[in-house]
Protein backbone atom coordinates (compact mmCIF):
# COMPACT_ATOMS: atom_id res chain seq x y z
CA UNK A 1 0.00 0.00 0.00
CA UNK A 2 1.04 3.57 -0.57
CA UNK A 3 -0.04 5.89 2.21
CA UNK A 4 0.08 9.63 1.61
CA UNK A 5 -1.15 10.40 5.11
CA UNK A 6 0.45 9.34 8.36
CA UNK A 7 -0.89 6.56 10.58
CA UNK A 8 -2.40 8.92 13.16
CA UNK A 9 -4.26 10.92 10.51
CA UNK A 10 -5.49 7.71 8.87
CA UNK A 11 -6.74 6.35 12.20
CA UNK A 12 -8.60 9.59 12.98
CA UNK A 13 -10.19 9.79 9.53
CA UNK A 14 -11.20 6.11 9.68
CA UNK A 15 -12.80 6.54 13.13
CA UNK A 16 -14.97 9.41 11.84
CA UNK A 17 -16.01 7.53 8.67
CA UNK A 18 -19.78 6.96 8.38
CA UNK A 19 -20.10 6.57 4.60
CA UNK A 20 -17.79 4.87 2.11
CA UNK A 21 -18.60 5.28 -1.60
CA UNK A 22 -17.09 3.38 -4.50
CA UNK A 23 -16.76 3.77 -8.24
CA UNK A 24 -17.43 0.48 -10.06
CA UNK A 25 -15.40 0.10 -13.29
CA UNK A 26 -11.73 -0.07 -12.37
CA UNK A 27 -12.32 -0.27 -8.60
CA UNK A 28 -15.00 -2.90 -7.92
CA UNK A 29 -14.23 -4.53 -11.28
CA UNK A 30 -11.06 -4.75 -13.35
CA UNK A 31 -12.42 -2.06 -15.66
CA UNK A 32 -12.77 -4.25 -18.73
CA UNK A 33 -16.08 -4.19 -20.55
CA UNK A 34 -17.08 -7.69 -21.64
CA UNK A 35 -20.18 -7.95 -23.85
CA UNK A 36 -22.39 -11.02 -24.10
CA UNK A 37 -24.10 -12.11 -27.33
CA UNK A 38 -27.03 -9.76 -26.61
CA UNK A 39 -24.71 -6.78 -26.33
CA UNK A 40 -25.06 -6.47 -22.57
CA UNK A 41 -22.00 -5.65 -20.48
CA UNK A 42 -20.96 -8.44 -18.11
CA UNK A 43 -19.21 -7.38 -14.90
CA UNK A 44 -17.08 -9.63 -12.73
CA UNK A 45 -16.82 -8.93 -9.00
CA UNK A 46 -14.38 -10.46 -6.51
CA UNK A 47 -15.68 -12.46 -3.54
CA UNK A 48 -12.98 -11.05 -1.24
CA UNK A 49 -14.31 -7.57 -1.92
CA UNK A 50 -17.83 -8.65 -1.04
CA UNK A 51 -16.77 -10.02 2.32
CA UNK A 52 -14.85 -6.84 3.12
CA UNK A 53 -17.88 -4.72 2.25
CA UNK A 54 -20.03 -6.82 4.59
CA UNK A 55 -17.48 -6.20 7.36
CA UNK A 56 -17.65 -2.43 6.72
CA UNK A 57 -21.44 -2.48 6.82
CA UNK A 58 -21.38 -4.51 10.05
CA UNK A 59 -19.03 -1.89 11.52
CA UNK A 60 -21.76 0.69 10.97
CA UNK A 61 -20.41 2.31 7.81
CA UNK A 62 -22.98 3.06 5.12
CA UNK A 63 -22.04 1.92 1.61
CA UNK A 64 -22.68 3.73 -1.67
CA UNK A 65 -21.90 3.26 -5.35
CA UNK A 66 -21.44 6.12 -7.79
CA UNK A 67 -20.83 4.99 -11.36
CA UNK A 68 -20.86 6.58 -14.78
CA UNK A 69 -22.43 3.57 -16.48
CA UNK A 70 -25.87 2.01 -16.01
CA UNK A 71 -25.96 -1.69 -15.26
CA UNK A 72 -28.52 -4.02 -13.71
CA UNK A 73 -25.56 -6.14 -12.58
CA UNK A 74 -24.31 -3.28 -10.42
CA UNK A 75 -27.73 -2.90 -8.79
CA UNK A 76 -27.88 -6.67 -8.17
CA UNK A 77 -24.43 -6.69 -6.56
CA UNK A 78 -25.32 -3.67 -4.44
CA UNK A 79 -28.57 -5.32 -3.32
CA UNK A 80 -26.79 -8.57 -2.48
CA UNK A 81 -24.24 -6.72 -0.32
CA UNK A 82 -26.68 -4.36 1.40
CA UNK A 83 -25.51 -1.08 -0.11
CA UNK A 84 -27.44 1.91 1.19
CA UNK A 85 -27.31 4.02 -1.99
CA UNK A 86 -26.61 3.39 -5.68
CA UNK A 87 -26.34 6.19 -8.24
CA UNK A 88 -25.70 5.13 -11.83
CA UNK A 89 -25.15 7.04 -15.06
CA UNK A 90 -23.44 10.04 -13.49
CA UNK A 91 -19.98 11.46 -14.19
CA UNK A 92 -20.28 14.42 -11.79
CA UNK A 93 -19.20 12.21 -8.93
CA UNK A 94 -18.10 14.93 -6.52
CA UNK A 95 -21.54 16.55 -6.72
CA UNK A 96 -23.25 13.17 -6.33
CA UNK A 97 -21.07 12.25 -3.34
CA UNK A 98 -21.91 15.54 -1.63
CA UNK A 99 -25.64 14.99 -2.30
CA UNK A 100 -25.50 11.49 -0.81
CA UNK A 101 -23.64 12.79 2.24
CA UNK A 102 -26.23 15.55 2.67
CA UNK A 103 -29.04 13.02 2.35
CA UNK A 104 -27.57 11.06 5.27
CA UNK A 105 -26.64 14.20 7.20
CA UNK A 106 -22.86 13.70 6.93
CA UNK A 107 -20.08 16.20 6.37
CA UNK A 108 -17.03 15.54 4.18
CA UNK A 109 -15.17 14.63 7.40
CA UNK A 110 -17.37 11.53 7.66
CA UNK A 111 -17.11 10.37 4.05
CA UNK A 112 -14.64 8.21 2.13
CA UNK A 113 -14.42 7.56 -1.60
CA UNK A 114 -12.60 5.15 -3.92
CA UNK A 115 -12.13 5.90 -7.62
CA UNK A 116 -9.69 5.41 -10.45
CA UNK A 117 -10.26 7.95 -13.24
CA UNK A 118 -10.78 11.60 -14.13
CA UNK A 119 -14.52 11.68 -13.25
CA UNK A 120 -13.59 10.48 -9.73
CA UNK A 121 -11.14 13.26 -8.92
CA UNK A 122 -13.69 15.74 -7.53
CA UNK A 123 -15.09 13.05 -5.20
CA UNK A 124 -11.57 11.98 -4.16
CA UNK A 125 -10.79 15.61 -3.33
CA UNK A 126 -14.02 16.23 -1.39
CA UNK A 127 -13.92 13.06 0.73
CA UNK A 128 -12.01 13.07 3.97
CA UNK A 129 -10.42 9.72 3.15
CA UNK A 130 -9.75 8.75 -0.47
CA UNK A 131 -8.47 5.62 -2.17
CA UNK A 132 -7.35 4.59 -5.62
CA UNK A 133 -5.77 1.59 -7.30
CA UNK A 134 -2.25 1.07 -8.68
CA UNK A 135 -3.39 1.07 -12.31
CA UNK A 136 -5.55 4.20 -11.97
CA UNK A 137 -5.36 7.17 -14.28
CA UNK A 138 -2.64 9.48 -12.98
CA UNK A 139 -5.17 12.17 -12.00
CA UNK A 140 -6.90 9.82 -9.53
CA UNK A 141 -3.66 8.12 -8.53
CA UNK A 142 -2.08 11.46 -7.62
CA UNK A 143 -5.16 12.70 -5.73
CA UNK A 144 -5.94 9.73 -3.46
CA UNK A 145 -4.63 9.48 0.10
CA UNK A 146 -4.05 5.74 -0.22
CA UNK A 147 -3.23 3.48 -3.17
CA UNK A 148 -4.24 -0.14 -2.71
CA UNK A 149 -1.84 -3.00 -3.27
CA UNK A 150 -4.26 -4.95 -5.45
CA UNK A 151 -5.85 -3.68 -8.64
CA UNK A 152 -9.55 -3.06 -9.23
CA UNK A 153 -11.65 -6.21 -9.39
CA UNK A 154 -8.77 -8.23 -7.96
CA UNK A 155 -9.18 -7.43 -4.26
CA UNK A 156 -8.64 -3.66 -4.18
CA UNK A 157 -11.95 -3.09 -2.40
CA UNK A 158 -10.96 -5.66 0.23
CA UNK A 159 -7.67 -3.78 0.72
CA UNK A 160 -9.70 -0.61 1.33
CA UNK A 161 -12.03 -2.32 3.79
CA UNK A 162 -9.14 -3.94 5.67
CA UNK A 163 -7.29 -0.61 5.94
CA UNK A 164 -10.36 1.20 7.28
CA UNK A 165 -11.22 -1.51 9.79
CA UNK A 166 -7.63 -1.93 11.02
CA UNK A 167 -7.27 1.84 11.42
CA UNK A 168 -10.56 2.08 13.35
CA UNK A 169 -9.52 -0.71 15.67
CA UNK A 170 -6.00 0.62 16.21
CA UNK A 171 -4.49 -2.52 14.69
CA UNK A 172 -1.32 -2.52 12.60
CA UNK A 173 -2.06 -1.30 9.09
CA UNK A 174 -1.75 -3.61 6.10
Amino acid sequence: MRYRINDDELREKARRLKLMAFDVDGVMTDGRLVFNADGEVVKVFHALDGQGLKFLREAGIKLAIITGRNSPMVQKRANDLGFHKVVQGRDDKGIVLQAIANEFGYSSEEVGYAGDDVPDVSALQWASLSFSVPNAHRSAFNTAHIITERTGGMGAVRDICDIILAARLGESLP
